[in-house]
């Protein structure tokens, strides 16, 4: 019966997520504080009995209960116990599960911290994100049911996972990931809240970036995760190959990255409050498109999941009415927002302006890149067309360029208008500084020759530059400590550059190499040596591998790598396990193929150098989005945030 319990969970939850949007909107619009405190208890409601459906649901996977379809189709007894409890998220109706899972952890979090907001605006909040989880929770009980039995006839043994993802990526990537697309619906239901209440000055603002910020450091690090999930585990050796999927969650991110930035000065102005509203709205639809994506059966993908086209047809009614109706109200109240904010062509409202269209542009190519294939086929009825890495890296890249030359500019302009004299003569010493430190690298870095990859990094040396000067600057100011929105801000403007210079060494100085070995052969390849020692039968919990032994020579280092192919006893795939010598500077890379005539075996073997840059890079972008979070303004009082809203004039429309 335990089984049952975790669905009568869910129904509960589902229950409780109605019965607070109803309290949190209905209690706000006619004023009533005991519906509005009932919205708030709704919540935690949602989260206790989503997490116990959640933990019946991991129980199944521990105890190899294969009499609940779920687990019989996604684990094995033979599995490694990390992988039966990441097994629950390895598949749709499971991940579907941990979403609104996280989702209530988010309404909680807001429930818990929201006491320094208005009682109408938190309770709108949570009125709206409970509207939203109920979609989800009525998509998981109506087609994607977790806890369905196999009665009476239960399997003895279960299906197994997949074993491409019978690893630690699994673990950590989709909770991370999940974690930033549904971080965004807070911003989204602040952006619904403030048009709902009229409440659309620089206070909402305040309320909805700290959100935004944890929600985009979430997402960056999930697409971090990925990146580096597929560069180890599908043996390619490539960090990122423009898949549908993957655009999904870098869609989002790119809307989530125009918003912060504008949030800033909506904060910082009341400029742009009308763009953050929309970009507020963007962010969390593009999550919901990047789920229909993935869920609706639309495209064959490595990380997609195979479900029935049906429930795509609910993903896509459900963004229909999420995006059609908040783009409703955005129509019908946004104007209360507008405001007159005059600025100078140099100055920092302009230069986030700059940032933003740069970066909603390139999601826009992303996103045309990403749905025409499918339109195309849906229009002629099963014809495929396919947009690959050629098309985006002509017409994404160069906008990418464009918003790091903005980038460097932007820590030497004020708010308002900036002294073009001072301007010019700072920008030209790092302008200076830059172009000689690109020539070094250049000439230190034997193979630098394509002017693409000099000029990205040129621009991530720019950016270096600039931040540093910007930094030495503010720190000889008497008096003036820099707060930590800045630091953090520096911080993932410097992670930016890091991530630039890693991609643009790692494409233009990288060698990859395909060739036939025999045992006792050696292959060189720049200043490594591979030599293969033959193969060896390892066995595994659930599978037989053979492991090929690689002796290597990276100058006076002398070393072994150990690459797999993997045979699993319950599903018979055959999966290739890479070796990978990790370094900051450079990664070494052996991958088996297949065995060929003679004892001989067909073998990858890759020098990447500075490919971890591009993945400390994102490290150091989501360290500097939290970081800001912990600015001591964020913790004020609402009586403060009040007092500046009363100064500031906020614009009213009626409830």
């Amino acid at each position: 019966m335990i089984p049952e319990l975790g669905h009568l969970s869910v129904i509960l939850a589902l229950a409780l997520s109605i019965a607070g949007a109803v309290f949190g909107l209905g209690g706000a619009h006619i004023g009533l504080g005991r519906w509005m405190q009932a919205a708030t208890s709704a919540t935690y409601g949602q989260m206790v009995f989503v997490a116990l459906g959640f933990l019946v649901l991991v129980n199944a996977f521990v105890t190899d209960d294969f009499s609940v379809a779920y687990v019989a189709h996604n684990s094995n007894s033979l599995l490694p116990w990390q992988y039966k409890v990441s097994a629950l998220w390895g598949a749709h109706e499971g991940s579907l599960l941990l979403w609104t899972l996280i989702m209530t952890l988010w309404m909680s979090a807001v429930a818990l911290r929201g006491a320094a907001l208005p009682p109408g605006i938190l309770a709108r909040v949570l009125g709206v994100m409970g509207l939203l989880n109920g979609g989800f929770l009525s998509f998981l009980l109506l087609t994607s049911n977790p806890f369905e039995r196999l009665l009476p006839l239960a399997p003895a043994d279960g299906a197994d996972l997949n074993p491409l993802l019978q690893d630690f990526g699994l673990i950590v990537h989709p909770p991370m990931l999940y974690t930033g697309y549904v971080g965004f619906s807070v911003a989204f239901a602040f952006a619904v809240a403030g048009l709902l209440s009229g409440r659309l000055d620089s206070a909402w603002a305040r309320w909805s970036r700290p959100w935004t910020n944890i929600a985009w450091a979430f997402l960056t690090l999930g697409i971090a995760l990925g990146s580096w999930w597929a560069y180890y585990e599908l043996g390619w050796g490539g960090w990122w190959f423009w898949d549908p999927v993957e655009n999904a969650s870098f869609m989002p991110w790119l809307a989530a990255t125009a918003l912060i930035h504008s949030l800033a000065v909506a904060e910082k102005r009341g400029a742009f409050r009308t763009w953050t509203l929309l970009l507020a709205l963007s962010a969390f639809s593009l999550s919901l498109l990047g789920a229909f994506i993935v869920r609706s059966g639309v495209l064959t993908s490595v990380h997609a999941f195979a479900v029935d086209p049906t429930r795509g047809l609910y993903i896509l009614g459900f963004l229909a009415v999420v995006v059609g109706g908040s783009l409703t109200l955005f129509a019908l109240r946004a104007s209360a927002a507008a405001a007159d904010v005059r600025y100078g062509l140099f100055s920092r409202e302009a230069s986030l302006l700059v940032n933003n269209l740069l970066l909603v542009v390139a999601m826009a190519v992303v996103l045309l890149g990403t749905l025409y294939p499918l339109a195309y086929e849906a229009l002629t009825g099963g014809d495929k067309i396919s947009i690959g890495p050629p098309w985006f890296n002509r017409f994404f890249v160069p906008l990418m360029l464009a918003a790091a030359v903005a980038l460097g500019v932007g820590p030497f302009l004020g708010w308002k208008r900036s002294g073009f004299t001072r301007l010019r003569r700072r920008l030209a010493w790092c302008f200076g500084a830059s172009v000689a430190l690109a020539v070094l690298v250049a000439l230190l870095l034997e193979g630098l020759r394509s002017w693409g990859a000099a000029a990205a990094v040129g621009l991530g040396l720019w950016i270096l530059c600039t931040h540093a000067v910007d930094v030495g600057r503010r720190l000889r100011l008497k008096g003036a400590s820099p707060p930590l929105s800045y630091w953090g801000m520096t911080l993932a403007h410097i992670g930016f550059a890091v991530s630039l210079l890693g991609i643009a060494l790692t494409h233009e100085l990288s060698v990859e190499k395909d060739i036939r070995m025999s045992v006792g052969e050696s292959a060189t390849h720049g200043e490594v040596t591979f030599r293969f020692d033959g193969v060896v039968d390892a066995p595994g919990p659930n599978y037989r591998a053979q492991r090929g032994l690689f002796a290597i020579e990276d100058g006076e280092r002398r070393f072994g790598l150990t690459p797999e192919k993997r045979r699993y006893f319950a599903s018979g795939s055959v999966m290739t396990e890479a070796a990978i010598d990790a370094g900051f500077f450079k990664d070494i890379y052996v991958s088996l193929g297949e065995p060929l005539a003679n004892g001989d075996w067909a073998v990858r073997v890759y020098v990447k150098p500075f490919v971890r840059w591009i993945w400390f890079g994102a490290v150091l972008m989501a360290l500097g989005g939290t970081l800001a979070v912990a600015d001591k303004r964020y913790r004020r009082l609402r009586r403060r945030v009040e007092s500046r809203s009363s100064a500031i004039g906020a614009p009213s429309v009626p409830a």
